[in-house]
């Protein structure tokens, strides 16, 4: 008994001592895990430490600068970026700009090391009160390495290497230089970094200008720049505005009276005239291509270069809307695609707050297009209620006549099976005739985006120098340059190609050819017949009356008498680089060329027989204006009736000087000018009485010829002047025919023609001058033969001197 009650006393005390051992053991392993703890925060703090950037570096803060594009006139037409900014000296910047940015971002930036550790208290307390984030507590020294050093991502280790950076910044650079890179580097909303931008892009004038108003509203900025934006949201800026003032009053900054007057200041937005990338797009990608393989990607887009080029911006803006305008006649002949889309009821709110978004302005541009949605229907007179973002307007039956009759429904859904109808929620897209006022009233008009393309380049041709160039409708749906990269069938545009070589082989305007059906031997079952586009065969006729109404069988036989040989020989020398067809179909057109190459072939013949060499940059200089590279300007041949070619070329101020210097770029005599002139005359021709009578719209001498080719999927008009020549494609990317109203004469040159109108308003009317070795005589236009003063249906015709005709009956 005495044996076992002592083994209970044992149990016992093991048992009393258990408890004890166990904390003891969870205490030591969480000790342990608590020094494990510790020794991998020590290395990842020690290691995080040793990974942070240097703040050394901003002591020589070099931001990104826009590169500059300028025009022929020294005019802004485009930017290369990363971040749109123009850097303004710490001194430069107005103090009371300091604080205002001071008062609403960092109150004790001039007493805090890095850190502002009572502000961050005061932000938790608030933020406590309120249950949820409403403000923060980041300094501007905070805010600088954040942007500068660190990356934008939100966790906690992020903000302990902030704080370790701002203080790390507080100890290398003064107080100035820390203002100086935040208040340059700080985005501002509408794509402007810095404040030197921002005073520009939403008051048209330099930082140094502001008043106190305009300054309270850019320190506003800083904590949400789309939402407080003074372009879209005045109401929301000038709240925001108004709390700068208090917090500038309260540091002492500025008085009560100042910030009452501030308040009644009337804000004027004035924006700089702002480049319009838009209708550059094309041109701007080309010499982007150009510089970047020449520069490297670095330096194009972060230091600051300037790009002096070819372009005129009053041509190129006036190419730009000739294309969009006739793109849009052209697509509209096609008829009604119908909506983009149908929305439910519960869609429509959230489809135009996405519009919305998008629209850059406080009212809608006149002349824009935006997509709207059909809220309210009147049936019985056809007039619809259309939303644009927070907008409204009416599209009047009127303003929607080209589409015909379309179904109406005043319910949501699909009004007919085709699609075509228009009901409520129905996506449309409409241009503005008449903008809105307070966000209502707007007159619209239906439209919509043309699905064939276009392209136009005009030349110089006199220097080579590209004035203008778009590749395409619209350069954000398709970079795909048209003008440059497309080849496209040229059709009829290819005959004076022809013509002037058989002019180099001897033949006349006067050389008479017969207008009749004609077959060849095409090598298989079927003969090749060539047919003329009217159908119509004319007999004996002149090779002028041949180009004049565009005949095809006499250029046939044209090409076959001259030899196909010598057809593309003439071509190589005009300026044209792609493979040619060597046979007679060569006559038509039947080789794919792009339109840059078909235009410099007429520049070539604009000038005089000189091939110009196409270029867009003159100068590129550095941020310093140190010339990286300049192009002398090519010089230019001119002519006149008493004597023979001279070179000279354009100085500064635009008179023209002569100069000895060899250049590259000079225009290359190809063609004699007697051949050059008498091909323009023949092309003359063209305009007053053929193919190409759309053009005489411009009222002063003009050559030119259209071109059409099989089931329209291909329209040109190619033309000029002396001052300038031009070129104009329009069809479908993929081959289609362009239908009703798709010939050269009715796609393309209506586009030339009106841009033609914008681009030499203002210039002096000019003739194409004969040169001296020109001679004119009366002919018989039924036999080519010279015919005696006062005979009837004789027609004045130029020849180089001593390839007259003979007399009738000699």
């Amino acid at each position: 008994m005495k044996m076992y009650q002592g083994r209970q006393q044992v149990d016992r005390r093991v048992s009393r001592k258990q408890p004890g051992t166990t904390l003891k053991t969870v205490a030591i392993a969480l000790a342990g895990v608590a020094m494990i703890i510790l020794i991998g925060f020590s290395g990842w703090f020690y290691y995080m430490l040793a990974k942070l950037p240097k703040v050394d570096r901003l002591a020589d803060y070099k931001p990104p600068i826009v590169t500059q594009v300028l025009g022929d006139d020294g005019s802004l037409v485009g930017e290369f970026f990363l971040e749109r900014r123009t850097v303004v000296p710490v001194d430069k910047i107005p103090r009371k700009l300091i604080q205002a940015f001071v008062a609403a971002e960092d109150s004790n930036f001039f007493q805090h090391k890095g850190i502002d550790y009572f502000g961050i208290v005061r932000a938790a307390i608030k933020n406590v009160i309120s249950m949820r984030k409403k403000e923060g507590a980041s300094t501007i020294t905070q805010q600088v390495a954040k942007s500068m050093l660190l990356t934008s991502e939100k966790s906690y280790s992020r903000k302990i290497k902030e704080a370790i950076l701002a203080s790390r910044m507080e100890k290398k650079l003064s107080k100035d230089e820390i203002l100086y890179i935040y208040l340059n580097q700080i985005y501002l909303g509408a794509g402007a970094y810095g404040v030197q931008l921002a005073a520009e892009t939403y008051f048209g004038k330099g930082v140094d200008q502001l008043n106190l108003a305009e300054i309270a509203m850019l320190a506003g900025l800083p904590k949400a720049p789309n939402s407080y934006s003074p372009i879209k949201h005045m109401d929301k800026a000038k709240e925001r505005q108004n709390y700068v003032l208090e917090r500038m009053v309260k540091e002492g900054y500025i008085t009560e009276a100042e910030a009452t007057h501030a308040r009644s200041t009337v804000i004027a937005i004035k924006p700089l005239k702002k480049v319009n990338s838009e209708q550059s797009a094309y041109f701007l990608e080309q010499i982007r291509i150009q510089l970047e393989a020449k520069y490297g990607e670095e330096r194009l887009y972060k230091e600051g270069l300037k790009i002096y080029t070819t372009m005129n911006a009053e041509m190129q803006k006036g190419a730009f809307e000739s294309v969009q305008r006739g793109l849009k006649e052209v697509d509209k002949r096609q008829g009604f695609r119908g909506p983009l889309k149908y929305l439910a009821e519960s869609e429509v709110d959230q489809f135009c707050k996405q519009v919305e978004d998008g629209i850059d302005g406080p009212s809608l541009r006149q002349g824009s297009t935006y997509q709207g949605v059909v809220t309210k229907i009147d049936t019985g007179r056809g007039d619809l209620t259309v939303r644009v973002g927070e907008r409204t307007g009416t599209l009047t039956r009127k303003n929607m006549g080209w589409a015909g009759k379309v179904a109406l429904a005043e319910s949501f859904g699909k009004p007919d099976e085709k699609g075509k109808g228009l009901s409520l929620g129905a996506v449309i897209e409409v241009s503005v005739q008449t903008p809105d006022a307070n966000r209502a009233g707007a007159i619209f008009a239906l439209d919509q985006t043309p699905l064939a393309q276009a392209a136009i380049v005009a030349i110089d041709p006199r220097t080579g120098g590209v004035k203008a160039l778009v590749g395409g409708y619209d350069f954000k749906k398709s970079q795909f340059n048209r003008a440059i990269q497309a080849k496209r069938n040229p059709g009829s545009a290819f005959k004076p190609i022809i013509y002037s070589a058989a002019l180099e082989k001897g033949l006349t305007a006067a050389t008479i050819f017969e207008d009749s059906p004609v077959e060849y031997d095409s090598g298989k079952e079927k003969a090749w017949k060539p047919k003329n586009y009217d159908n119509i065969y004319r007999g004996n006729v002149t090779m002028r009356e041949a180009l004049t109404n565009s005949i095809n069988v006499v250029s046939v036989k044209i090409l076959e008498q001259i030899g196909v040989n010598a057809a593309i020989e003439t071509a190589k020398k005009l300026g044209i680089t792609s493979p040619l067809d060597a046979n007679l179909t060569l006559a038509l057109g039947s080789s794919s060329l792009t339109p840059l190459e078909l235009t410099t072939a007429y520049a070539t013949l604009a000038s005089g027989g000189y091939r110009p060499t196409p270029y867009f940059v003159t100068k590129v200089t550095d941020s310093e204006g140190k010339i990286l590279e300049e192009v002398p300007t090519p010089r230019i041949p001119v002519f006149n009736s008493s004597t023979s070619a001279v070179n000279i070329t354009a100085s500064s101020s635009g008179l023209l000087t002569t100069t000895p210097a060899a250049n590259p770029l000079d225009p290359v005599p190809v063609m004699s000018p007697e051949t050059a002139y008498i091909i323009t005359n023949l092309m003359e021709s063209v305009v007053t009485s053929g193919t190409g009578q759309r053009a005489r719209a411009l009222g002063r001498p003009v050559a030119g010829k259209t071109g059409t080719t099989n089931d329209m999927k291909d329209a040109w008009f190619i033309g000029f002047v002396p001052q300038l020549v031009a070129g104009v494609w329009v069809g479908y990317d993929q081959e289609k025919s362009l239908g009703a109203g798709g010939s050269g004469g009715q796609a393309a040159a209506p586009i030339w023609t009106e841009f033609m109108q914008k681009a030499l308003a203002g210039m002096p009317i000019e003739d194409f001058k004969a040169p001296p070795n020109v001679t004119f005589a009366l002919i018989d236009p039924r036999t080519g033969l010279i015919a005696r003063e006062g005979s009837e249906g004789a027609v004045t015709e130029c020849f180089i001197s001593g390839t007259e005709p003979s007399s009738a009956g000699e």
